[in-house]
């Protein structure tokens, strides 16, 4: 019989002999070639990102050339004349020449029937305000003579916020026509009234962003309204205080930038 310590012994032994085989078994093949050894855990992880995550490559710095444009007089390092577009439409100068020769006389309709011409100067500054607000309103798809003479029926009996509401659709609707759209328009004015009266005490917004809340106002009537009524400028609706879309009145007053004497207070 073997004693413990050489049963020991050669239990150990054999879990040597075991070992050994079972790595000889992985460092040799099938096919007797030979492959990599597996990798760790750490290095398993590393190489899974490096084949999901390509290398990038870097590019190279582009340098930007940055042009200043110098003021009138001003001379220095770094700054030059910028040059104008290329492309200019043909013959415009011509154009516009010719134009402002035909705009000289100012005798078109609505240099005496535009919107500055449409309300009560002796009414109440709020008031003014309003008839000019009512006179943009009808002004939409309406030739200037027509809007002039709905502004004058409609001040013959008081043109005030109180005064439309208190008048039957079908009579308002009576006063302004033959206006463009004039059954749309007397809906909108009731509704425009009715809110002038109740959030702004009979008076109009004093900016672009509240008149545009108002029914039937546009982005044309709001910066129109925004000139004549309050004086301000705060855009280009076609010609500043003009009340309808005559693109040849710019070549009179290119941007109108001020506002006229006869403005309302």
């Amino acid at each position: 019989m073997c004693s413990p310590q050489d049963f020991g012994m050669n239990s150990g032994r054999v879990r040597m002999v075991t070992r050994s085989r079972i790595s000889g078994l992985r460092a040799r093949p099938r096919g007797g070639r030979e492959e990599a050894a597996p990798l760790r855990k750490g290095e398993e992880s590393a190489e899974g990102e490096k084949s999901h995550h390509p290398v990038k490559r870097q590019r190279k710095a582009q340098s930007l050339n940055v042009a200043y444009e110098a003021s009138d007089g001003e001379k220095g390092e770094g700054t030059k004349q910028l040059k104008a577009p290329s492309w200019e439409p043909q013959d415009w100068q011509q154009h516009l020449a010719n134009i402002r020769t035909m705009r000289s006389g100012k005798d078109a309709p609505v240099d005496q029937l535009g919107v500055e011409h449409c309300y009560d100067p002796r009414a109440p500054p709020e008031v003014r305000r309003y008839q000019v607000l009512l006179s943009l309103m009808l002004s939409s798809q309406t030739k200037d003579q027509v809007t002039a003479g709905a502004m004058q029926r409609l001040r013959a009996r008081g043109l005030t916020v109180d005064s439309i509401l208190q008048t039957d659709d079908s009579t308002l609707g009576t006063l302004i026509y033959p206006v463009g759209f004039w059954r749309s328009k007397v809906k909108y004015i009731k509704q425009t009234s009715a809110i002038l009266q109740q959030r702004y005490g009979g008076d109009i917004p004093a900016s672009v962003a509240e008149l545009l809340t108002l029914p039937g106002v546009g982005p044309k009537m709001a910066h129109l309204a925004m000139a004549v009524a309050w004086g301000t400028v705060s855009g280009i609706g076609t010609c500043g205080a003009r009340s309808m879309g005559c693109w040849w009145a710019l070549a009179s007053r290119p941007a109108c930038l001020s506002a006229r004497a006869a403005r309302p207070a």
